[in-house]
């Protein structure tokens, strides 16, 4: 803070200033596309006592046009300009708009229906409307729909104010093929069936952001039971009888476990209505956390009986983050989208909270680990590498601020400030936080001030480097000896790219010795620390950096524990080892590919640990499929299958083998391995141990149908098989990109094109990541230079995580010269690209890159 002295006279001219500056920052907003920050402050700044009530006639052809009412209840502070509502469809399909009970002409201009000043007043206004909606966000298939308008998508629905600090209260009214259910944000008051047709009428919602008002309806099933003393409804589709019952309870338990975590963490009770949720066949994210009506993807919800532990943990860690969003997101709401990783970070902060709290921290350390450095890693290290907290003109181009650092880095960051602060200051914090946010909006900036009041650190300086910066720090070492003994050691960080600049944070090393470990705490303050403890110390066998895992950057490797990597009894110092060996070798130090993959093919036996073991061979088939020459490949192709394929056997838990199950069905090649998968699909019969499902079966088809162009009708014959209709209609959709027809594999990449063909995501980047495998990059080369032209229009027409996962699908596997060649020369002809896009083309075709150096 600077201190001054003023004038009378200068007070008084600072004051007008200030006052006219504040006022050019909320008036006059353009006409311009999307929803601009300049138009959202000036709406903000007028705008007050905002009510939709919605009424949509759904007909059970998915083709024809829905029929929707809408009325708008608003205060107006004043009237000196048009206002503008947000529509983002034709102009022709709104029959009528009517402000306050007068006809008035439709005038839609850049995506805004404006209302002239002539036909508003001062105070409470209604505007009207009939109109057909668009279709993008409203997921219709043949027997259901699913509304899903985050960050900016209600617009292409209905008329609205479409930014998250205009909170509004919804009566929505939906009209429904007889037969199907429907859920949305508020409590269903009554339903009339008549003439093959359902009316429902909900309650007046509670007050919500645009991207959080939603409802689905459709063929669904319904099952209702008490969460604590409240009622809790949950709409899925799933046909498999065992699915069902496995699923079912706990769905339920694990939703009541979060609820009450978090009542008491928060000190708050459950903020809004109701209780309900729906499970979605090939949701396009994990889930979306509409209060009432949270949507998630059926098949993170529904395991059977061979389900593995990551897969029990990853599904208990979803509901705790879609429920976390209830108390951080939904009642205390972003301003702006730039903080949207506000919400994201305290949902997967407090979810990974609720798995500590159920599972113990030994189990917590270990997941928070493996789910968030990795995936944290695979943006930072990039040259596409982006901050926590990003700048955002304008809410169109709000979905390229998602991805891994919002998910993954910041959850890391946040952990890092709940050490330097202590938890119960941090959670004293938090708590203040949220009383005095409920039910409105706040920035980072706001939290910040109120976590400063808790600490004397100051965060301010801490918050620049770690949110507002992007990247990672190396670290280095340098250990010098007297004799036997460590004279001095010394620990050095650096940024990985970009200006000096330092991440204070704090980590463990541990010195091992034949018969006992030494661990030293480092806290690292700036750019070097002089570490006096070791000093004196014998020298040891080797050193684990990083060995609680809390570290964050490029640590080093003590080449020397290689062979004593998997004696380690630790399973965390196991993981953050594996981490880091990897990481180095993507940076060129320490290890070469080929030499890792060694390194790590001998711990398919000796890793216990599943999750470990996971990590592991997803870290195998990823130097396998990227970092080795397709010559070196083949040849070493029988060696590694009978690794993987005797590891299984030898591996006495059900989870580790089908671990090792699923890597062997990923890297293998040989005609050996081929004729052993064929008949394990051909005739249902897994290896001893093994639980496979019709998942697993129709996995195993596509494998063959990739790898074994003499095997044909698989995924046929998988068709029949399969009697759920929505996992029918996935295989049908996949079938043309895995055809042995290259013509046909042609007609599928262009029929992509048609943004009608991709509405199904989840069923396009699978697609792609088939058409894309290295076994057809001969053919599929010619599709990448489209692929990156196509990346704009999928930003304006997917959902949000849609341009990452189609770059990466497209791009994940690539490793020679011409792909990276098509990258450089697609982004030197374009050199104003949208740089946010840009950004992600970096990060996804990172691997790509790092090949041309690594090979």
């Amino acid at each position: 803070m600077i201190f001054k002295i003023y004038t009378r006279g200068t007070i008084l001219f600072l004051l007008i200033f200030n006052a006219v500056i504040a006022y050019a920052q909320v008036s006059a907003p353009v006409v311009e596309p999307g929803v601009s920050l300049a138009l959202a402050r000036y709406r903000r700044s007028v705008i007050s006592n905002l009510q939709y009530t919605l009424s949509f006639d759904i007909p059970a052809d998915k083709n024809k046009g829905i029929e929707a009412r809408e009325s708008i209840s608003l205060v107006l502070k004043h009237i000196d300009q048009p206002l503008q509502l947000d529509l983002k469809q034709n102009s022709g399909k709104v029959h009528g708009m009517q402000v306050n009970s007068k006809q008035v002409p439709v005038s839609l201009e850049q995506e805004h229906l404006l209302i002239a000043s002539q036909y508003l007043h001062v105070g409470k206004n209604i505007i009207s409307l009939q109109f057909t909606t668009g279709d993008q966000s409203l997921n219709r298939n043949d027997d259901y729909l699913y509304a899903l308008f985050v960050p900016d998508r209600a617009r292409t629905v209905f008329a609205c104010f479409d930014q998250p600090d205009l909170k509004a209260n919804y009566l929505l009214t939906l009209t429904v093929p007889a037969g199907w259910k429907a859920l949305a944000n508020g409590i269903i008051i009554d339903s009339l069936s008549r003439s093959g047709r359902t009316t429902y009428r909900f309650n007046k919602s509670d007050k919500l952001s645009t991207y959080l008002f939603s409802f689905a309806a459709g063929r669904f099933n319904v099952v209702k039971q008490l969460i604590g003393d409240r009622k809790a409804e949950f709409l899925y589709r799933e046909t498999d009888t065992a699915k069902i019952k496995l699923s079912i309870a706990p769905t339920f338990t694990a939703h009541k476990d979060a609820i009450d975590f978090l009542q008491t963490w928060t000190g708050i009770p459950f903020p809004f209505q109701k209780i309900g949720f729906i499970a979605i066949p090939d949701f396009q994210f994990g889930g979306m956390e509409h209060p009432g009506e949270v949507q998630y993807k059926a098949s993170a919800v529904f395991l059977d009986d061979g389900v593995t532990k990551d897969m029990i943990i990853a599904r208990s860690n979803l509901f705790s983050h879609e429920t976390a969003h209830m108390w951080f997101g939904d009642m205390v709401t972003m301003q702006w989208f730039n903080d949207v990783w506000m919400k994201e970070v305290f949902a997967n902060f407090m979810a990974d909270k609720i798995t500590e709290k159920l599972m113990g921290s030994e189990t917590f350390d270990l997941k928070f680990l493996q789910d968030h450095y990795p995936a944290a890693y695979s943006i930072d290290r990039t040259k596409g590498a982006n901050p926590i907290r990003q700048d955002l003109d304008n809410l169109k181009d709000a979905g390229s601020l998602y991805g891994n650092i919002i998910y993954h880095k910041a959850p890391i960051m946040m952990q890092q400030l709940e050490l330097l602060m202590g938890k119960e200051k941090f959670r004293q914090g938090i708590q203040e936080y949220l009383k005095k946010y409920a039910y409105s909006n706040a920035t980072w900036n706001d939290l910040i001030a109120i976590l400063s009041k808790h600490t004397t650190t100051d965060l301010y300086t801490w918050n620049k480097v770690w949110v507002n910066q992007p990247g990672r720090p190396v670290f280095d070492v340098k250990i010098n000896y007297t004799g036997d003994k460590i004279s001095s050691f010394k620990i050095t960080q650096y940024p990985e790219f970009g200006a000096m600049r330092v991440w204070p944070q704090s980590f463990n090393i541990i010195l091992v010795y034949p018969s006992y470990t030494k661990n030293i705490t480092v806290n690292m303050k700036g750019a070097s620390i002089d570490l006096k403890e070791a000093v004196g110390l014998d020298k040891p066998l080797y050193t684990i950096f990083n060995s609680n895992g809390i570290g964050y950057g490029l640590f080093p490797v003590d080449k020397r524990i290689a062979d004593s990597l998997f004696r380690i009894i630790n399973p965390l110092q196991r993981a953050s080892l594996y981490i880091s060996a990897y990481e180095n070798m993507l940076a060129g130090r320490y290890f070469k590919p080929q030499e890792l993959l060694s390194i790590f093919s001998k711990g398919l036996v000796l890793e216990k640990e599943e999750t470990n073991l996971r990590l592991l061979t997803g870290y195998i088939g990823n130097i396998y499929w990227e970092f080795i020459k397709p010559a070196v490949r083949n040849a070493m192709a029988a060696e590694l299958e009978n690794s993987l394929w005797s590891a299984l056997q030898l591996q006495e838990k059900p989870n580790n083998k089908k671990v090792l199950f699923r890597a062997y069905q990923d890297v293998y090649l040989t005609g050996a391995a081929n004729k052993n998968i064929y008949t394990i699909w051909q005739q249902q019969k897994p290896p001893v141990g093994v639980k496979l499902n019709e998942d697993d079966y129709t996995s195993l088809a596509l494998s063959i149908a990739l790898k074994s162009d003499s095997v044909a009708g698989v995924l046929q014959m998988q068709e029949t098989r399969i009697t759920n209709a929505d996992r029918k209609k996935r295989l049908e959709f996949l079938i043309p990109a895995l055809s042995p027809d290259e013509q046909e594999r042609d007609r599928f990449f262009n029929s992509l094109q048609d943004a009608k063909n991709r509405q199904k995501e989840a069923w396009v980047t699978t697609a792609l990541v088939y058409l894309h495998h290295p076994l057809r990059q001969k053919t599929s080369e010619k599709y990448l230079s489209k692929s990156l032209e196509m990346v704009e229009e999928i930003q304006r027409t997917g959902d949000i995580f849609f341009p990452q996962s189609w770059l990466q699908a497209v791009f994940g596997y690539y490793q020679d010269k011409q792909a990276a060649k098509v990258v450089s020369d697609f982004l030197n002809a374009h050199p104003n690209y949208n740089p946010k896009l840009k950004a992600k083309i970096l990060q996804n075709t990172d691997n790509l890159l790092r090949a041309q150096k690594l090979l």
